[in-house]
């Protein structure tokens, strides 16, 4: 099972609003085939695990070890139980249950009623946290939140940009190293939207892209309650996927830019459960501090990245109010990064 965890975690940003999932099959206490779901809409993991085994016969004395419960139910794929029951495969080793109420318990069910033998809960904890986004969507019904930002030694994410001169902020914006920056375009390839306000647009004019690693661009969500954005803005040059939340009525559009507007009564939950309606399972949160400072309010928000600069400002924009489990904390480059987990959602 810790292979197939690993090999499902190979779908990685490209198999979203699907979960990532990896399935070994043995034969004998040796590995015969092995496979995972690769990307959207294409084979699942069950399907690539079987296809990789030479002889066909040794699958009706052979385990399978899958992580999500086997689907029953056809979508852009047939049925995965179809498969087991064809190849009369006797036993199943099921890491977690699958939340989606389409499969939620009826794969197993199909499985047991067959005569084949089901494990379930096997490296259960493992397996939630590997498809965590996908617990959350189907669980809460809304993108899982991921909030990323850099802050000095001291404490500030930015530079007050009313006391300093245009030049000077973007001068000394980058807080991070580069080992940092390209783990965040990394980031980028592996989440459904990157998110920041008409602040940040405004003021560091971000493209938003994953170019400093390979993979794809995320779609790009902006806050914008007062129309500041303007329209030469990077962010809505029209390379990517861009969506603009605001409270603003008759909202300009530019660039085939989608516009949705909300209330401002919980805007956060609003904005989280109308990615969830275009099926967008995550959401990584750059910025700035009021627009992060929002979800935080609302407690709309999963875990925290956050790399702290050896880097001194004195003064500044305070970096946000935040509480959580410390999961991790090591070096990347010359930054501290910590990561945090909301125990309280």
């Amino acid at each position: 099972m810790h292979r197939a965890l690993e090999l499902a975690g190979l779908g990685a940003g490209r198999v979203a609003p699907n979960p990532m999932v990896g399935c070994v099959i043995v034969h004998n206490d040796s590995i015969i085939g092995e496979g995972w779901h690769q990307q959207f809409g294409d084979a699942h993991a069950e399907v690539n695990a079987v296809n990789s085994v030479k002889n066909k016969a040794l699958l009706s004395a052979s385990t399978m070890y899958v992580t999500l419960e086997p689907c029953n139910h056809f979508g852009k794929t047939p049925p995965c139980t179809a498969l087991i029951l064809e190849h009369k495969i006797s036993k199943v080793v099921i890491a977690s249950p699958d939340p989606n109420p389409l499969v939620a318990g009826k794969g197993i069910s199909k499985l047991r009623d067959a005569g084949v033998e089901v494990i379930t809960n096997v490296l259960l904890p493992q397996a939630m946290e590997l498809n965590r986004r996908f617990f959350v969507f189907h669980q809460k019904e809304r993108a899982y939140v991921i909030l990323k930002y850099a802050q000095t030694a001291d404490g500030f994410i930015a530079r007050d940009i009313h006391k300093v001169s245009k030049d000077e902020y973007l001068r000394d914006k980058q807080i991070s190293g580069e080992a940092a920056q390209k783990l965040v375009h990394k980031w980028r390839t592996e989440e459904d939207a990157v998110l920041v306000g008409s602040a940040t647009v405004a003021n560091d004019n971000p493209r938003l892209n994953a170019r400093f690693w390979p993979g794809k661009n995320p779609v790009r969500i902006l806050i914008d309650d007062s129309g500041a954005i303007a329209k030469e803005a990077n962010a809505l040059d029209g390379s990517q996927t861009t969506i603009i939340f605001t409270t603003l009525k008759n909202y300009p559009v530019v660039n085939g830019t989608e516009v949705i507007v909300l209330s401002k009564n919980k805007f956060a939950t609003q904005l989280l459960h109308k990615l969830f309606e275009r099926k967008m399972m995550s959401v990584i949160i750059e910025g700035g501090k009021r627009t992060l400072q929002t979800f935080i309010n609302e407690n709309q928000w999963d875990e925290a990245r956050i790399f702290t600069s050896p880097k001194t400002y004195f003064s500044g924009v305070a970096s946000p109010e935040l509480k959580g489990e410390i999961l991790l904390k090591k070096h990347i480059g010359k930054d501290w990064f910590t990561l945090l987990k909301n125990t309280t959602t």
